[in-house]
């Protein structure tokens, strides 16, 4: 829906003012664009297709519980470095405390034998020796490694590499000069590899489950970057979670002059004498502009939006090859969320990585190892559940293919293959901390094809292409060489996963390296600045929650198998 002051969006520019540029997609990356563009003096306008900004980085409401669906930990939540001014510039941040935690991950096999892996490497080793004296020598290889990173100066991300004078590349290059034999040593060396350098098996199975599952294919230097940066309280939790950064986020857009539009579904770019002048909704309205940035999944861009008319060799291999490997993407999941009446009494940490036996893996439909993660998340913003009471989620990565085919064939089969994935681990749960099945009030889930279905991400991905795929490479060169461009198409440009990879701080950069080049065409001064702040942030800032599917929840709360209130029903991610 678009608000009144739009509506001279639909009329050409006029000549002289300042350069108006639409942003599809409302996202991190998104609102990203839309902050920078402002405070270099451009008019943006972002367009969304759900009910509120945020993207994969979102939240909804089930009886006054919050279920946070993207934000584990958030790199850049310290004083220093560049990830951290990023999020100052754009005000994520803004008067919130930030939760740390001692330890990144703990790892439970089936006997009950578990490994804590602690941030603080002099700590992980005597935990670690204590656990296996056996592998002393693969253990004090890991931990010096771990030491290693804990002085490591993160890569700058403040400017894209194409736009970097000759100096400050020579600056990059002698500040990691020191680093470079520890990179390439923790580049080179996949944790499955290393793992199996370690003769006890909980050690060899527990390892590549350290950022909570195994991603299959990454080296050791993203599981020791993420723990040493946790260690020195540099991605931590923000209080609000997921929705709480994007609604900082969208303050900070909108005071900027930014405009929003929700329930704005674009059907394609307009073009003109190769040149993007725009985009028409799903209802027929067209939205004029000089620049048009598409922040949302990469192959309804390209294949969707503009055709497929704006191809290179480069984007074929990516979108035609490369997209249809699993391996190069990182996969999808399904999140099952459990409101408590009460507290959850124990000791455990925030979160554990359960490794399940095959036949207690085999419940967990379309899932892609026998493991599940679950987190308590009151350890991480107590307000995610009314006072008094508690939120658990559990979370296996999942194909999305099944669900897909599920889904389409069979509605009601789908409806009730979630309810068997939520019976399973309530009863996991209950095992675990014994009576909380009696206390559990609500109960939802979340498919990979509600990720699909909510944020148009292919195959309902968690974070697009893998870091250190065969994809790496291609993608990598879609901002050191395309600038984040298609061939042959002036006026356009791509930001996101999709062309930065990575988290959600790698998200927010590329907002910042788009709006770069971008003021590099136009003649613009690139001028960002930080947040003003606006003292302490509340839960009232994250506004309305959506609270949607109202009628999958009332049919498999009807068929609800235990006699109880609880349901395993979708929500606003769930279909």
């Amino acid at each position: 829906m678009l608000p009144d002051r739009v509506t001279e969006w639909g009329r050409p520019a006029v000549p002289g003012g300042r350069p108006r540029v639409v942003i599809v997609g409302g996202g991190i990356a998104g609102l990203a664009t839309g902050c920078y563009a402002q405070m270099s003096g451009m008019d943006t306008l972002i367009l969304e297709k759900h009910v509120l900004p945020g993207g994969y980085c979102t939240a909804w409401a089930r009886q006054g519980y919050i279920f946070d669906y993207c934000v584990d930990w958030l790199s850049g939540t310290g004083e220093s470095g560049d990830a951290a001014q990023v999020w100052r510039e754009l005000g994520a941040l803004d008067g919130k405390e930030i939760a740390h935690f001692e330890m990144f991950n703990r790892v439970m096999d089936e006997t009950g034998r578990s490994v804590t892996f602690y941030n603080d490497p002099d700590r992980l080793e005597r935990h670690l020796l204590d656990l296996s004296p056996a592998d002393a020598q693969p253990i004090r290889q890991l931990c010096r490694y771990l030491r290693g990173f804990l002085d490591a100066h993160p890569y700058p991300i403040l400017k894209p590499p194409p736009l970097k004078s000759a100096p400050e590349k020579l600056g990059t290059a002698l500040a990691t000069l020191p680093l470079l034999r520890l990179f390439y040593r923790t580049a080179t060396t996949q944790m499955a590899d290393l793992a199996q350098r370690f003769r006890d098996p909980l050690l060899r199975r527990a390892l590549p489950n350290i950022i909570l599952q195994d991603p299959v294919g990454f080296p050791v230097l993203p599981y020791l970057y993420g723990m040493a940066r946790a260690h020195n309280r540099n991605a931590g939790f923000p209080e609000g979670g997921s929705l709480g950064l994007v609604r900082s986020i969208e303050e900070r857009y909108t005071t900027l002059g930014g405009q929003l539009a929700c329930r704005a579904r674009v059907d394609r770019i307009l073009v003109e004498g190769d040149r993007a002048v725009g985009v028409e909704l799903k209802n027929g309205t067209r939205i004029l502009a000089d620049h048009v940035v598409s922040a949302c999944d990469g192959n309804t861009t390209i294949n969707g939006l503009l055709g497929g008319a704006y191809t290179s060799p480069r984007v074929n291999r990516l979108y035609r090859e490369m997209l249809h490997d699993p391996d190069n993407l990182f996969p999808a999941a399904v999140s099952t969320y459990f409101g408590i009446d009460g507290p959850v009494m124990t000791d455990d940490p925030h979160s554990t990585t359960y490794l399940l036996p095959p036949e207690e893996g085999a419940e967990l439909f379309g899932g892609l190892h026998s493991t599940m993660v679950v987190q308590l998340f009151n350890h991480y913003w107590d307000g995610f559940a009314p006072p008094g009471k508690s939120v658990i989620r559990c979370t296996y990565f999942s194909d999305f293919e099944v669900w897909k085919k599920l889904r389409t064939s069979d509605r009601r089969e789908y409806w009730t293959t979630k309810r068997r994935v939520a019976d399973f681990q309530r009863e996991f749960l209950d095992r675990l901390y014994p009576g909380i099945d009696e206390r559990i009030e609500v109960v939802d889930i979340a498919t990979p094809v509600t990720a699909h279905r909510y944020t148009g991400n292919h195959n309902g991905s968690i974070f697009a292409w893998k870091p250190f795929s065969p994809a790496d490479d291609e993608v990598t060169k879609l901002i050191n060489k395309d600038r984040m461009r298609l061939p042959g198409l002036a006026g356009f440009s791509m930001t996101g996963q999709w062309v930065g990879m990575g988290g959600l701080i790698r998200a927010a950069t590329t907002g910042r390296f788009v709006v770069q080049f971008i003021c590099e065409e136009l003649g613009l001064p690139f001028r960002p600045s930080l947040s003003p702040g606006g003292g302490r942030w509340h839960r009232e800032k994250l506004g309305h929650l959506p609270q949607l599917d109202t009628r999958a929840l009332r049919q498999l709360n009807s068929r609800a198998a235990r006699g109880t209130e609880a349901t395993a029903a979708g929500g606003s991610h769930a279909a």
